[in-house]
C-alpha cells in the first residue's frame, strides 16, 4: 500500500522522523510545520492522509482537522492527530472533528505507521495509482515496492543511497534538501557516510538520469545550499 501523507509538524525534527518512517514504509511524504501551510498543501496536492500536530501555529490542529474533514468546504481527507496533551476533552473534541485516530507523544514511529496503515486500509486509500505505486518527477519514476527506477522508462541500476535520495527528492520536487537531509534519508543504507558523500551520489545519480551530467537539468544544485529534483519534465 502506497500513499502520500501530508505531515503537519511544527517539530522539525520530529516531522523529519515521521518523513523518514513514511519513505521506509514505502509512502510518500510532504512536510509542513503550520496550520495555514496544511490547508494549502492539503487543496493542492490531495494526500491520502494527513498526520496533524494538534499544536500548530497560525491555525491549530482543531481548525485544520475540522477543514480537512469537510467541515469547512474544505476536502475530505482521514486524519491521524497527535498531541503532547492527553486531557480527555481534546482526545473528544479531536475525534468529535472527523479524526481517525490520535496518538499522545511521546509514541514509537512504528506504532504511527501501523495506525496509518490501519486508517488508509479502513478509508480505502493509498493503494497503487492507475497501477503503479511509484512517484514521479522530471521524467524519473522511483518506485518503493519495487525498488525500481526508471529515467523516461528506462529502468537505471541505483545502489540503496542513491535510491533513497532519489525517493526522498521525487516525493518533493522542487523542494530544496540540505546535504545533511540527504544524508539524513541514506541512514541504515549508508552508514558510513558524511555529508560530504552526498555529493558523490548525487555525482553518479547525474551520470544515470541526465543526458550531459556537466549541465544537468533534473537534479539541480542550489549553490550553498543543497540539491533539488526538478519537478518538470527535462
Amino acid at each position: 500500500m502506497c500513499a502520500h501523507v501530508l505531515v503537519a509538524e511544527d517539530d522539525e525534527k520530529q516531522a523529519e522522523l515521521i518523513r523518514r518512517s513514511l519513505l521506509a514504509a514505502g509512502h510518500t511524504a510532504t512536510v509542513v510545520h503550520d496550520g495555514a501551510a496544511a490547508l494549502d498543501a492539503a487543496r493542492r496536492l490531495g494526500p491520502d492522509l494527513v498526520v496533524l500536530d494538534l499544536m500548530l501555529p497560525v491555525l491549530d490542529g482543531f481548525a485544520v482537522c475540522r477543514a480537512l474533514r469537510g467541515g469547512d468546504g474544505g476536502p475530505d481527507i482521514p486524519v491521524v492527530m497527535l498531541t503532547a496533551r492527553s486531557a480527555e476533552d481534546d482526545l473528544l473534541l479531536g475525534l468529535e472533528l472527523g479524526a481517525d485516530d490520535y496518538l499522545t507523544k511521546p509514541y514509537s514511529p512504528r506504532e504511527l505507521m501501523a495506525r496509518i496503515r490501519t486508517v488508509l486500509r479502513r478509508s480505502g486509500r493509498g493503494g497503487a495509482r492507475d497501477g503503479d505505486p511509484g512517484v514521479r518527477a522530471a521524467g524519473i519514476s522511483v518506485d518503493p515496492v519495487r525498488h525500481e527506477v526508471r529515467c523516461d522508462g528506462v529502468l537505471v541500476d541505483c545502489t540503496p543511497a542513491e535510491f533513497q535520495i532519489l525517493l526522498a527528492m521525487a516525493g518533493e520536487p522542487d523542494r530544496v534538501f540540505t546535504r545533511r537531509q540527504l544524508l539524513q534519508a541514506t541512514r541504515g543504507f549508508d552508514r558510513a557516510s558524511t555529508e560530504r558523500a552526498v555529493d558523490v551520489h548525487i555525482m553518479n545519480l547525474r551520470r544515470k538520469i541526465e543526458a550531459d551530467p556537466r549541465r544537468p537539468v533534473r537534479l539541480l544544485t542550489v549553490f550553498g545550499v543543497g540539491y533539488k529534483l526538478s519537478g518538470g519534465r527535462p
